[in-house]
């Protein structure tokens, strides 16, 4: 696990490029309508998102793979917090406020959810995370006011008519269709390959042995018994069975030949790559597409979902475009704009 202290230590040093120039220094790094965002809040964040990179476990601070990685992520994390800060100040004009009660509650689950019995504990859990309780309770509340913000403002006004949820399953019914799949028993009777090729007169004997093995199946002989006496599959261990596997996911040759079985029929004796296969039809279920009807509350989640993502990138431009945004770091400004700009880009396109 990366260690919170290595890495601030390193976010810390003059040393960062790209995005953490020396600038970051600076105690204010922007001001969004009054509220601030600091150098510690933003070092903050970025632990939080790269502490848990394997590859960044023993970084020291002239580590290129650690100084790539911040640079990768500083845009995207300064446009979040951006967000966040806007998000926040609309929950505040709902006059919302997270209250004591509420708050021991989500507290309670936490300690439920973590088998943090006494309040020592818990007190000892979040000195290991760099937090008192005076800051989860802020980081609490920070969450609900902008998630009860996007609520209100976007979530419960995000419908999915009948036509669009038709026009969704149209487009993408194979989203809503199961395809046929079928279950087999193989006896694999397998052809010797060496450096020189295959030798004639092996490969004549194992198509020989097969066609043999076909006849004894064809009088009744159990397939399970067989297969575990002459198969050279590993399937052999579980009586030749393989599958279910989806139909149109076989071979086409092979598919056109199961094609004219019926259930517990037998193919001829196949050439493969390893030798010579017979196959047994287990089992067959036939492609099923599910109605409308009933995929209509799946359907109306993933467009309500699609629309919900839309609708708040156009929500937090309004935010923004209504915001008095000031920077005191030309560097993060800059990682902040590129990032815009991308999301602008996506949101266009």
């Amino acid at each position: 696990m990366l260690k919170r202290r290595t890495l601030l230590i390193v976010l810390l040093t003059a040393a960062a490029v790209g995005p953490l120039a020396a600038e970051i220094i600076e105690q204010v790094l922007v001001n969004v309508n009054g509220d601030i965002l600091t150098k510690t809040e933003f070092e903050q964040r970025q632990v939080a998102l790269l502490r848990n990179r394997p590859e960044l476990a023993n970084v020291t601070p002239d580590s290129p793979v650690l100084r790539k990685a911040v640079a990768e992520v500083t845009p995207a994390l300064i446009l979040e917090a951006v967000d966040e800060l806007l998000l926040i100040q609309r929950g505040r004009e709902f006059g919302l406020a997270l209250g004591d009660e509420q708050f021991n509650s989500i507290v309670d689950n936490i300690r439920k959810s973590n088998n943090i019995e006494s309040d020592e504990q818990f007190q000892m859990a979040l000195k290991q995370e760099g937090m008192t309780m005076t800051d989860l309770r802020r980081a609490l509340e920070r969450q609900m006011l902008a998630s009860e913000a996007q609520r209100r403002d976007v979530v419960d006004k995000i419908s999915v008519t009948e036509a669009e949820a038709r026009a969704h399953y149209e487009v993408h019914k194979e989203e809503f269709t199961t395809p046929s799949e079928v279950t087999l028993r193989e006896i694999l009777i397998e052809v010797p390959v060496t450096e020189k090729g295959v030798n004639v007169a092996q490969d004549d004997e194992a198509k020989t042995e097969a066609e043999e093995v076909r006849k004894r199946l064809l009088t009744g002989e159990p397939f399970p018994r067989l297969a575990a006496e002459f198969s050279d599959a590993p399937s052999k261990a579980n009586g030749g069975l393989i599958g279910p596997i989806r139909q149109n996911e076989l071979a086409e040759a092979l598919q056109q030949q199961l094609a004219k079985l019926k259930v517990g029929d037998l193919t001829e004796v196949i050439r493969t790559a390893r030798g010579y296969q017979v196959l047994k039809l287990e089992s067959r279920t036939e492609t099923r597409i599910r109605s409308f009807d009933d995929a209509r509350a799946d359907i109306s989640n993933k467009v309500g979902s699609e629309k919900m993502a839309a609708e708040r990138l156009k929500y937090l431009e309004k935010l923004r475009s209504q915001a008095t945004i000031t920077w005191r770091n030309e560097e993060l400004r800059k990682a902040y704009e590129q990032a815009l700009a991308e999301r602008r880009k996506a949101l266009a396109g």
